[in-house]
């Protein structure tokens, strides 16, 4: 049975990252009372302001975005900060959430506490199966962390339900194109586009093109989110969400010049690292769920595009 969230409260953390945005701005339904609260308005990193923040304003569900993101060069530049921060914040939102008697919650994950070259699908008994990859090593223990204190709060508390969402790679608008810290498909974006306004006929790709990952469109995640507040009651306590199919590294090169009409080649710089040669999560659970992506990879990368050539005011 869906839980009536009329009127109801519901504080969502990370609200000016690309997922807490995208949920704020896609809002699904007029019944749903989204606090937000900036990084000004609530230090996550500090518990008693917190605590006193869900006291407060009277919150009746928590859903848990925020958290320090990046690239692989972010990762492998500051894996101290990746691991204290998320784990912190992710700690504090938890532990406060269960000090004031939230009964549900849902924590965004990352398929990055995978364990290295395991084998695909990724089923979400797998964590703690294996080694992590290195690469991003700080931000997978913080992550598993804060799921696997959300599994023991559950079973030692009677009637506190907090669950985690594994989403595969995300890409959209409020993505982070920045190519010191973005994500793999925004930095895609960002050096096609700067190739075609440059006249330039050669791109480098970090390695051989060959690794494999899945993406998924932000829009897709912000409506299994609300499919999932609305059903939370079935929702499995612990579920990966994707599209269920992989690319090569290349391929979201070629896609992604093809959208913007640029013909040049490619050059492989095969010293630089680039993490698990797959990564591809197991859907089982969340079709078994009843939700599915409905976006295509064509259609997300076209409004990915659209979104960052208005942002960046570039006419092609």
């Amino acid at each position: 049975m869906p839980i009536n969230f009329r009127q109801k409260n519901i504080l969502i953390t990370g609200g000016s990252g690309m997922v807490g945005r995208n949920f704020i701005e896609n809002k699904l339904s007029k019944n749903y009372h989204l606090i937000a609260p900036t990084k000004k308005e609530l230090n996550l990193l500090d518990f008693e302001k917190v605590n006193s923040f869900i006291f407060r304003n009277k919150v009746d569900f928590i859903l848990h975005t925020a958290g320090r993101v990046g690239g692989i060069q972010a990762n492998i530049r500051e894996p101290f900060l990746f691991l204290q921060e998320n784990a912190e914040m992710g700690k504090n939102i938890v532990l406060a959430a269960k000090k004031q008697k939230i009964k549900h919650l849902i924590n965004l994950s990352s398929s990055c506490i995978y364990p290295k070259n395991i084998g695909t699908p990724l089923k979400e008994n797998f964590v703690l199966t294996g080694p992590l990859e290195p690469t991003n090593e700080g931000y997978a223990i913080a992550k598993i962390f804060v799921q696997k204190l959300c599994n023991y709060i559950n079973k030692e508390n009677i009637g506190l339900k907090y669950k985690t969402i594994i989403p595969c790679n995300l890409y959209g608008k409020y993505d982070d194109f920045s190519l010191n810290s973005g994500h793999l498909l925004p930095n895609i974006i960002n050096k096609i586009h700067n190739a075609k306004l440059k006249n330039e006929n050669v791109v480098m790709i970090w390695g051989d093109g060959s690794v494999r990952r899945e993406f998924m469109y932000v829009n897709d995640l912000i409506d299994c989110l609300y499919y999932s507040i609305e059903n939370f009651l079935k929702m499995p306590e612990v579920m990966n969400v994707g599209i269920g199919k992989d690319y090569s590294i290349l391929d979201y090169y070629k896609i992604v010049s093809k959208s913007f009409g640029w013909e040049g080649s490619f050059d492989f710089d095969i010293s630089k690292p680039v993490g698990q040669k797959q990564k591809l999560v197991s859907i089982e659970r969340v079709k078994k769920f009843g939700w599915k992506s409905k976006f295509s990879l064509k259609l997300g990368i076209d409004e990915t595009i659209k979104y960052y050539l208005k942002k960046n005011k570039n006419v092609i």
